[in-house]
């Protein structure tokens, strides 16, 4: 079995939900009938200006009326997924792993015989790869504690994130998964206060290169091969 890769490109968000929806129900049913081997796949996509609201997120976290995000050409979604509220546009590229963790080789000693990665591992997965493709770009990305995502100089006045990450899982199947913003219109983030921080920033590859446009085809690929290295299939 091997991680099925697919682009979706440019595509509205509710479509992509519909699609992502779809994939992962069809794994749940298929697990709840014995069959635990529909391979895995990992999309990557771009979305048209839309803002999504996690199942734990606060509306506060809107700071403008949806008179304001129509005259943007913004839409807005309350989802299922963790975390509170980000922004998705063009430029950012987004990955959704549609994966059953009980297919990927466990690094947790604790594990033991267990087959497959929990959902702590698996968050902390596609953080590094997040953080290996900027080591790559010479810039030294970390974590914050107790904000899920990707952040440079995390701990100085300076904090800013390049990733969010919100995912639901269920019955050890995944969806949704990560943004991050490689030339990504950064004005969008003044309609939000972005993951529900009014303390800390946002940023881009593109803003954190000197406003150089990246590749986005390269570096959605870069992007894969980190995650083919992070998640290596069980026996």
């Amino acid at each position: 079995m091997t991680i099925i890769d697919t682009d979706w490109g440019l595509i509205s968000y509710q479509e992509a939900w519909d699609k992502q929806k779809s994939l992962f129900q069809e794994r749940l049913t298929a697990k709840a009938q014995g069959n635990n081997h529909l391979p895995d796949v990992l999309v990557s996509c771009e979305h048209h200006p839309v803002l999504t609201l996690g199942k734990s997120g606060q509306i506060d976290n809107l700071l403008v009326s949806e008179q304001i995000l129509r005259q943007r050409g913004v839409e807005f979604f309350q989802i299922e997924r963790g975390g509170d509220i980000t922004y998705h546009g063009p430029g950012q590229l987004v990955m959704y792993p549609i994966f059953d963790l009980q297919h990927f080789c466990s690094t947790e000693a604790e594990a033991g015989s267990r087959r497959g990665i929990g959902l702590k591992e698996y968050i902390w997965r596609l953080e590094e790869a997040v953080i290996l493709f900027l080591k790559d770009f010479g810039i030294e990305a970390e974590r914050l504690d107790g904000a899920t995502g990707v952040w440079l100089d995390a701990h100085s006045p300076r904090a800013r994130k390049i990733c969010a990450i919100g995912v639901k899982a269920s019955r050890f199947v995944t969806m949704h998964g990560l943004a991050f913003n490689i030339n990504t219109d950064l004005s969008y983030f003044r309609l939000i206060n972005p993951c529900g921080f009014v303390d800390k920033g946002v940023t881009s590859l593109q803003q954190e290169l000197g406003g150089q446009v990246q590749d986005m085809a390269a570096c959605q690929a870069r992007l894969r091969e980190k995650f083919h290295q992070l998640f290596p299939i069980n026996g």
